[in-house]
C-alpha cells in the first residue's frame, strides 16, 4: 500500500507508518489472512478472488481510511513474478450469487 500527500510540518510525516500499518491490519489483513476468501470474508462475498479483483476491492476498503494522506497504489503479489498494481478510484466489482 502506497499513500501520497504533503508531509505534516509538525511531524515530517505524510502519515505515521505505525498508524498506517494498524489500519491495513485491521481493515484487510486480519480479515483475509488464513481465510477462505469466497466464504469467510464479508467484503469479498460474491467476488471472484483474482489478484486484480482483490487489488480493486482492497482499494475500495482503504480509499478513505488514511487521514491526511491519499491512497496512491495497491500492489499485490500472486506469485514471485506475478502481481497486480492498482492506481485509481473506487469502482464496483461484479458480485455473483454463487462462486464455485
Amino acid at each position: 500500500v502506497t499513500v501520497a500527500g504533503n508531509p505534516n510540518p509538525e511531524t515530517g510525516y505524510v502519515i505515521d507508518l505505525k498508524k498506517m500499518k494498524k489500519i491495513i491490519m485491521s481493515e484487510i489483513i486480519d480479515k483475509v489472512d488464513h481465510k477462505h476468501l469466497n466464504f469467510d470474508v464479508e467484503f469479498l462475498k460474491g467476488i471472484i478472488p483474482t489478484v486484480e479483483n482483490l487489488c480493486v476491492t482492497f482499494w475500495n476498503v482503504l480509499y478513505d481510511k488514511f487521514p491526511g494522506a491519499k491512497l496512491h497504489k495497491i500492489l499485490l503479489y500472486e506469485t514471485d513474478d506475478s502481481y497486480c498494481e492498482y492506481y485509481g478510484e473506487p469502482v464496483e466489482i461484479k458480485k455473483y450469487d454463487k462462486i464455485i
